[in-house]
């Protein structure tokens, strides 16, 4: 469970870190708020991102106390 918390919590982060840096239009399709030829940064989907990563390495944590 706790494997599963960590490599959830890296995806996320680094899905943050695409969000902040890449505009709406150069994402891949399947990535949720994808507009094509948009060159809005979804800066709201990167928050959301990294807050859920770091919920998810607080639970990793508290599992590894265990």
């Amino acid at each position: 469970m706790k494997t599963i918390a960590v490599v959830l919590g890296i995806v996320l982060a680094i899905l943050a870190i695409v969000y902040f840096l890449v505009p709406a239009g150069s994402l891949p399709a399947f990535f949720p708020g994808y507009e094509a030829g948009s060159a809005h940064v979804h800066v709201k989907h990167g928050i959301a991102s990294a807050v859920l990563a770091v919920v998810l390495f607080v639970i990793a944590g508290f599992l590894g106390r265990r």
